[in-house]
């Protein structure tokens, strides 16, 4: 349940319907981007009721973000959520969290989480966007060779800690991925990821 309408519900509703979530939004008023969301598509599903909070409600759910911009009904909704026991998080009030949102930077099977403890949600997104555009676009793509070439060891019977793979991404391989040369990236995996001739055979 997501408790408020405005521009930070929305981006807070916009992660969750991200992750899968089937969300409940209650605001008296609702942002367009939070409407757009109930037709985007996403993983999740997104359904809108357009009302107060109701006292007591957020026992109801699992789990609960309150982001109304009203404190008063920001620490109710966070009081009768704790009360039951569900998980909260109250935007602007850590104290009254029981989990912290992080800033994530997302790419294909990468996740990378930013956070500051609740001391500074603009800290947070500025290094998640720091570390974002330092670390490039192709993350996704060096993940999913990175995978291939696992797979492949243990298609083989061999196991995955046979391989040195902090000294290959410490290594030319991120940079050719950077630089869009997958076909030279995945060859470099291959060739580092092949048996040694001189070495004995994998048990069956």
């Amino acid at each position: 349940m997501v408790v408020g309408g405005g521009p930070v519900a929305a981006r807070k509703v916009a992660e969750l319907a991200r992750c899968g979530a089937l969300i409940t939004v209650v605001a008296p008023a609702i942002d367009p981007a939070i409407v757009d969301l109930t037709n985007a598509g996403e993983a999740g599903t997104v359904q809108v009721e357009r009302r107060p909070y109701r006292d007591g409600e957020a026992a109801d759910y699992r789990l609960v973000v309150t982001a109304t911009g009203l404190p008063a009904v920001d620490r109710t909704v966070a009081a009768d959520a704790e009360a039951a026991g569900v998980w909260v998080n109250s935007a602007d009030d850590a104290e009254h969290c029981t989990f912290l949102l992080p800033s994530v930077h997302r790419d294909g099977p990468v996740s990378i989480a930013v956070s500051t403890g609740g001391a500074s949600p603009a800290l947070a997104t500025w290094l998640r966007r720091e570390v974002a555009e330092t670390l490039g676009d192709k993350l996704g793509a060096l993940a999913e060779l990175l995978r291939e070439a696992r797979h492949r060891l243990m298609a083989e019977g061999r196991p995955t800690t046979s391989v040195d793979w902090a000294a290959l991404l410490d290594g030319p391989l991120p940079t050719l991925v950077r630089d869009g040369d997958i076909e030279g990236a995945r060859g470099l995996l291959t060739e580092c990821t092949q048996l040694d001739p001189a070495a004995s055979p994998p048990r069956p």
